[in-house]
């Protein structure tokens, strides 16, 4: 299967001929034709599998230059997803023989002047947060009743950051003909309502990936029991030689504690998350991608909304409240059939957490830091292995001799079945001794 298979518009085999993509991913051979034949699709994939192109090139195939109106609309849950997205479709737009006018929606840029840009001349495709593109909605400067096409990403994310009402508010002024396309790592009930409403009886498309993780990466747990943390994070740092590695935490506030932590021993260390304005994550992002920095410290943000291209290492300081987001941050190494590590502090009472993780199919090497390096450890499940063997080795004519005894309760029985117990286990031992 090649991208030309597809009635997609011209000048979009141009732009993947010049990114060199020239056969479509899984996901894309499935979603491109339902898309072009104007169906409703609710797509769920994990992460990397390519999904933007996969709404974008049969969407941009219907986008009227000729017309002065807008057409497209795309909501992301979060600044850095939008700004993504944008990035994408330019690349994709850019050999259009006519302009096509795409314009960025999002918080932290000066609204004002996108206003008086707006009055003068209406895009054709808006990518953004719900939140702006509601604002300048309510400002009567941005005229969606036109919008034939519009595009939910990461709608789980949508819900969860509450942004669903105002993406409803979005939608319900729209073209009654309206072709909606949704996508999401995962289908809570709660969306379910909403995606009744908008797209009747969508076609559903699940790519399910035959490995959780690419088994370019080397997935590590580490035993941290009676170790401070951070010390033992840094101890990490300086033993190795990452190319870039990404240190994740579950909350703002440990970022912040482990980065001011992390830069008193004397690293150059970058954080992210949502309280950083938007205009200096952009700033710290281009650092990051011009290599300024080797070491960047964030909260789930940046697992499902920025993509760090050349990620060697990722460390869970702390295993994600939500397990499905492991998924999403150790997918950030490992791409493109590169060597990648995953390092996941871990103390035994959180067993229960790495058993579901387990269960999912992702499989772990216990390690512990020892002498400036990361060495094997014990086996996690030793002990339940241990009462498996013990259980075994009790045999039926012991079993036998316990229950007599039990019956025939006499002073001294505790000692005398001991005795004949490891009697009986004597002359077992030997006749397997001779068998071998």
């Amino acid at each position: 299967m090649s991208f030309k298979n597809y009635s997609l518009a011209p000048y979009l085999i141009e732009a993947l001929d010049e990114i060199n993509f020239k056969t479509p991913t899984p996901i894309q051979e499935k979603i491109i034709p339902l898309i072009l034949k104007k169906e409703s699709v609710i797509g769920q994939s994990q992460t990397g599998t390519g999904k933007s192109h996969s709404f974008l090139l049969p969407l941009l195939s219907f986008v009227d230059p000729s017309k002065n109106e807008l057409q497209l609309v795309i909501t992301a849950p979060s600044r850095e997803l939008a700004e993504q997205l944008v990035s994408v479709t330019k690349q994709l737009i850019a050999h259009s023989p006519q302009p096509i006018l795409l314009e960025k929606c999002v918080g932290g840029t000066d609204k004002q002047r996108q206003m008086n840009k707006l009055q003068q001349q209406q895009p054709h495709i808006v990518i953004g947060t719900p939140g702006r593109i509601f604002d300048l909605m309510k400002e009567n400067v941005l005229f969606v009743q036109t919008v034939t096409m519009m595009v939910v990403d990461e709608a789980d994310m949508t819900f969860d950051l509450g942004f669903l009402e105002t993406v409803d508010e979005i939608a319900s002024r729209m073209s009654p003909d309206l072709q909606m396309t949704v996508f999401s790592a995962t289908i809570p009930d709660k969306i379910k309502p909403f995606l009744r409403k908008y797209m009747g009886n969508p076609t559903f498309v699940q790519i399910q990936e035959h490995e959780l993780l690419s088994p370019t990466i080397e997935n590590l747990l580490l035993v941290t029991k009676g170790a401070n943390p951070d010390q033992l994070l840094y101890e990490i740092l300086t033993a190795g030689h990452p190319y870039l590695m990404l240190i994740f935490a579950n909350t703002k506030q440990r970022v912040d504690e482990v980065t001011a932590f992390l830069r008193n021993k004397g690293l150059k260390v970058a954080a992210i998350h949502g309280d950083i304005p938007a205009r200096e994550r952009r700033r710290i992002m281009r650092q990051v991608q011009q290599m300024d920095f080797q070491y960047v410290v964030a909260t789930d943000l940046a697992a499902r909304g920025i993509d760090i291209t050349g990620v060697s290492h990722v460390v869970n300081l702390e295993i994600p409240k939500e397990l499905e987001f492991f998924i999403h941050r150790v997918g950030r190494t490992g791409r493109n059939g590169l060597p990648g590590t995953a390092i996941t502090f871990y103390t035994p009472d959180q067993e229960e957490a790495i058993h579901t993780l387990e269960s999912k199919g992702i499989t772990f090497k216990t390690v512990a830091f020892q002498n400036g390096q990361i060495v094997e450890s014990y086996d996690r499940k030793r002990r339940e292995k241990r009462k498996d063997t013990q259980t075994k080795e009790v045999d039926h004519h012991v079993r036998g001799m316990i229950s007599k005894a039990r019956k025939n309760v006499k002073p001294g029985y505790k000692k005398k079945l001991a005795t004949e117990i490891k009697s009986h286990q004597r002359k077992n031992r030997k006749n397997n001794t001779k068998k071998k």
